[in-house]
């Protein structure tokens, strides 16, 4: 089946007594044995519960894999994932990283041994020549945080197979429905589930896919082990975004497709990151390995004194954090999603004092272009219902 009918579809036959169309919310810590030596299936709501387990199988069909797993929040995933390493082993990753994710890598996971070399992960030779003998894995995105490089998924996945390494692709920003990086030969996909897979800005959640049963057990039993699991509500709140997954993104990257040509002629705009314009570097393999561009753009300004202003000024679109949800929001990745990276390190990435990331909605593209323009401080031409 199309992913948008299985993202539709999920939890539907869960509730077999009743009929329910929506799989129940299963508030509950513990479940009665049927006899002594007996279990239901679920025995304690850490170990599995029956929301969660829908929402796990969810995933793992979108994505293609043999099992899903679902967390407290994308950065729970991330950091059970890296339980499957220890001391002394070395990960080669993405360079303009989610500043959470350095924040783990940098700050917590090398107190316990692990290393880690940050590479352009846009350039698979780049990535070849980061390798080590102690090299036991590549943590990717597939689209960069947040300057939107693009990854070769399928060539990386297979420089992994050839070095004996896992493959691990953060692929929040695109989603299975647009990307299924374990079609392409990746053995993991995390997602921070709280931005387009939820889609409404309000739940927090992580999901992880894997492809290869043996793995996947290892990662049930740490994350069973560990237990930052997903609550039942929580879970039941991300069935419900992901059921509109498809209609969602197609609407945000029609959107972001008009925003991005917009900006790219304003003048008061110095440079646009969007993998959906023709001259993106990655547009090219974006469009051969993934079903779209994604909804989010990052663009630099021309003057320092204009983010503030830009910031404070938008009255539909929200300066806020996050991303991915059916509201706009705009973002200062320099002071906010990207803080905890040395400022040298930023500089050299272009995560600059005049860059600033759009995170497109499903509202009208005119209402959000004019909202731009007016934030701006208008002056540039809006669009009609003879421009769309």
């Amino acid at each position: 089946m199309n992913i948008a009918t299985q993202a539709a579809q999920i939890g539907l036959d869960w509730d077999t007594r009743t009929g329910a169309v929506t799989v129940p919310i299963y508030q509950t810590a513990t479940f009665r044995h049927p006899g002594l030596g007996q279990s239901t299936g679920y025995d304690y709501s850490r170990s599995g519960n029956p929301t969660r387990q829908a929402l796990e199988e969810g995933i793992a069909r979108l994505d293609g894999g043999a099992r899903g797993f679902a967390y407290a929040s994308g950065m729970a995933a991330i950091a059970n994932l890296l339980l499957l390493f220890r001391s002394g082993d070395h990960l080669v990753v993405t360079e303009d990283l989610y500043g959470g994710t350095c924040r783990l890598f940098d700050q917590i996971l090398v107190q316990y041994g692990l290393s880690f070399t940050y590479v352009d992960t846009s350039d698979p030779e780049a990535v070849r020549g980061a390798i080590r003998p102690e090299t036991r894995a590549l943590f990717v995105e597939s689209l960069t945080n947040p300057l939107l490089k693009v990854a070769d998924v399928a060539a990386l996945s297979a420089l992994c197979r050839e070095r004996g390494l896992l493959c691990i692709v953060d692929n929040t920003f695109l989603t299975p429905y647009l990307l299924r990086p374990l079609d392409l030969g990746a053995d993991v996909t995390v997602y921070s589930g709280t931005k387009y897979l939820s889609g409404h800005n309000d739940t927090v959640s992580g999901l992880v896919a894997v492809r290869d049963q043996v793995l996947a057990d290892r990662v049930y039993f740490l994350q069973n082990s560990v237990g930052a699991v997903l609550g039942p509500q929580d879970a039941w709140l991300t069935i419900r975004g992901m059921k509109t997954l498809s209609v969602r993104l197609d609407r945000q990257q029609e959107n972001a497709g008009r925003i991005a040509e917009w900006l790219a002629r304003h003048p008061r705009v110095r440079r646009v990151f969007y993998p959906g314009l023709p001259d993106h570097p990655g547009h090219e393999l974006l469009a051969r390995q993934a079903r779209g561009f994604g909804a989010m753009i990052a663009f630099e300004v021309d003057d320092k004194a204009l983010v503030e202003r830009v910031l404070l000024n938008t009255e539909l679109i929200s300066f806020a954090e996050s991303l991915g949800g059916v509201e706009t929001l705009i973002t200062f990745p320099q002071v906010q999603t990207h803080a905890d990276i040395p400022p040298a390190v930023r500089e050299r990435l272009g995560i600059n004092d005049v860059l600033l990331r759009l995170s497109v909605g499903i509202e009208d593209a005119d209402d959000l272009i004019a909202d731009l323009d007016q934030a701006f401080g208008g002056g540039s031409q809006r669009p009609g219902p003879g421009n769309r």
